[in-house]
């Protein structure tokens, strides 16, 4: 009866928290920051980097929505489709955000917003307290807190690879809570505590973040483990690795670029550690192919019934 019901609701769609899939050309939804009556475009200078409290981090050089969040007001992100039902824009997602902290540099601010509510609208409030109760419901993880992630992963987050190296220790592991203000020459990350390179990496302030194919996705997530535990020697790793060109910290062989980057600042988000740097130095080693990205399965349901899904990776 179970899986009669579940087909009526989803159909056969298999049902997970989160879906990987690469972008063909561009990505479709938007991110829309509202102050007060303004709203400014911020899809590309905004990014998730904590998930306890869930806080994003929003890059903005306009001073007139600098000053309404300076003055600490609620705002909200829209998190759209902007093709939307029968060609009109619609909020997948809407987020109530209050000031948390900032940096500011002489090419903007990096303001770091903390979710207080959110709103759901990818189908239908029946549909989606189903798919909580059914699927996502554990003692420690309310609705609320379901909703704060659907939200944040209403918009592809892109997966990096993260290098780091100190003397006979090194480190290896994929990112998606990592940002790259526009033509800023500064980068963010939001790393776990409980990351054991985490201590190494803010005395060193060094680390190299680099682009890779969703093609290596298989190994892109057994490096995710080396998060909690130390990597392996290094020859036995599944994959050759190369030198960077200032740091010589190792880099996959199968990387398309790399970007060396010394933290300038760290900040005490929660969950996580937000790294602040700025860039030292860019490789690029071969033609861009496409990327992985990661978003909550509400929004690939989303796709799927709009017939617009992004390719699985």
């Amino acid at each position: 009866m179970k899986n009669i019901f579940r087909r009526v609701l989803f159909g056969n769609t298999a049902i997970k928290e989160y879906s990987t899939i690469t972008i063909p050309g561009e990505i479709r939804e938007k991110v829309i920051l509202k102050v007060g009556r303004t709203l400014i475009d911020i899809s590309q200078n905004q990014w998730l980097l904590c998930l306890e409290p869930v806080v994003f981090g929003v890059w903005l050089t306009d001073k007139e929505p600098i000053t309404a969040i300076d003055n600490k007001k609620a705002c909200r992100l829209l998190f759209t489709d902007p093709a939307g039902d029968k060609g009109k824009g619609k909020n997948l997602a809407v987020a109530t955000v209050i000031f948390f902290d900032k940096i500011e540099e002489d090419q903007g601010t990096l303001f770091l917003l903390k979710l207080e509510k959110s709103r759901l609208f990818h189908t239908g409030f029946f549909k989606i307290l189903v798919l909580f109760y059914r699927y996502y419901k554990k003692p420690t993880f309310t609705f609320d807190k379901f909703k704060s992630f659907v939200s944040a992963y209403s918009y592809p987050r892109k997966v990096n690879i993260i290098s780091f190296r100190q003397g006979d220790y090194y480190n290896i592991f994929p990112m998606d809570l990592t940002g790259e203000p526009r033509q800023a020459g500064r980068f963010v990350f939001g790393l776990r505590h409980s990351n054991l390179a985490l201590a190494r990496i803010i005395e060193s302030k060094r680390l190299v973040k680099s682009d890779v194919s969703y093609e290596y996705k298989d190994i892109i997530y057994q490096l995710g483990k080396h998060h909690g535990t130390n990597p392996p020697p290094l020859d036995a790793l599944p994959f050759q690795v190369i030198q960077s060109e200032q740091f010589r910290f190792y880099i996959p062989s199968w990387a398309e670029k790399y970007k060396e980057i010394e933290i300038v600042k760290t900040l005490n988000l929660g969950s996580h550690m937000l790294l602040w740097g700025k860039l030292i130095n860019t490789k690029i080693l071969k033609k861009p192919a496409g990327h992985l990205f990661h978003i909550h399965f509400l929004l690939y349901f989303y796709h799927l019934r709009k017939g617009l899904s992004y390719p699985l990776a």
